[in-house]
C-alpha cells in the first residue's frame, strides 16, 4: 500500500491524532509516496477531458495538496493557474515540485480554506482531485457555493467521481471500516480529523450542484472501463456556472 519512501506507521498515527491541517503539514514531505495522492492515470484522463472542453484562460486547483492537479491544469490554461490548500506544508512541497514551464501559464500558490476562498470571479475552470473526503455531506452546499463565487459566468467546475464499490465486496468493507474507524477516532479525540473515503452518490452531487447554480454534464472516462451493469467505473463531472 505504501512505498518504502512513504510514511511509517508511527508517522501515520501521529498524523491521525492531529488536526487535519497539522496532520497534512506532517505528511507533506512523503505524501506523494502514499495512496492518498491522486493516481497519474486519473490526472491524465481528466486532463484529456479538459482539453476537449478548453482551452481556458485561468484555472484553480481546489485543495491542491502537493500540486499534481496544478500540473494538469497548466497544460490546458493559457494565462495562469492557482493552487489553493490550507496546509502550509503541502504548499511548500508543491512550490518546489511544480515549476512553471517556458511559455506556459504563471503558477501561484495560496494558503486558504476551501470553505472561504479569497478570490472574486476570476477563474474559467476549477478542478478538485480527491478533496471531498475532507468535507461532511452537510458542507457540500457551502463548498459548491464557494466554487461558483470564484468562477466567471460559463466557467466550469470539473472533478472525477468513482463509482461506489459493490456492496459486500472487499473494497466496500475496506472503505466502510476506514470510515467507522475515523468516526470512532473523532468521537473520542480532539481536534477532529475529517477524512472519510465514502463515495458520494452522483444523484446527490448533481442535486447540490444544481441548487448552487450549475448546469451539470457527465463524461465517462473510458480509460477505466465499465462495471458489470455497463455503467462507467469513473466519470468526470463538468458543472458549468450559470449566470
Amino acid at each position: 500500500m505504501f512505498s518504502p519512501e512513504g510514511p511509517s506507521l508511527r508517522e501515520l498515527a501521529v498524523q491521525a491524532l492531529s488536526s487535519v491541517e497539522r496532520g497534512y503539514d506532517l505528511l507533506a514531505p512523503k505524501f506523494d509516496h502514499t495512496p492518498f495522492r491522486t493516481p497519474d492515470s486519473v490526472l491524465d484522463a481528466v486532463g484529456t477531458a479538459l482539453r476537449r472542453m478548453g482551452p481556458f484562460g485561468t484555472g484553480l486547483d481546489l485543495c491542491c495538496g502537493t500540486g499534481a492537479g496544478v500540473g494538469t491544469l497548466a497544460r490546458v490554461c493559457e494565462r495562469g493557474v492557482v493552487g489553493v490548500d490550507f496546509s502550509a506544508g503541502m504548499l511548500d512541497v508543491a512550490r518546489r515540485r511544480v515549476r512553471p514551464s517556458a511559455g506556459g501559464p504563471a503558477l501561484s500558490w495560496v494558503r486558504a480554506d476551501a470553505r472561504a476562498l479569497p478570490f472574486g470571479p476570476a477563474f474559467d475552470v476549477v478542478v478538485s482531485f480527491g478533496a471531498f473526503g475532507h468535507f461532511l455531506p452537510a458542507e457540500l452546499p457551502g463548498l459548491f457555493a464557494q466554487v461558483r463565487s470564484v468562477l466567471r459566468p460559463g466557467g466550469r467546475f470539473v472533478f472525477p467521481v468513482v463509482a461506489p464499490p459493490r456492496p459486500a465486496s472487499r473494497a466496500y468493507w475496506a472503505l466502510l471500516g476506514f470510515d467507522v474507524a475515523m468516526r470512532v477516532r473523532n468521537a473520542v479525540w480532539r481536534p477532529p480529523f475529517v477524512m472519510y473515503y465514502r463515495t458520494f452518490a452522483l444523484g446527490e452531487v448533481r442535486r447540490e450542484l444544481a441548487r448552487a447554480g450549475f448546469a451539470v454534464e457527465l463524461y465517462a472516462l473510458p480509460e477505466f472501463g465499465h462495471r458489470r451493469d455497463g455503467s462507467p467505473r469513473v466519470r468526470t463531472v463538468a458543472a458549468r456556472r450559470l449566470p
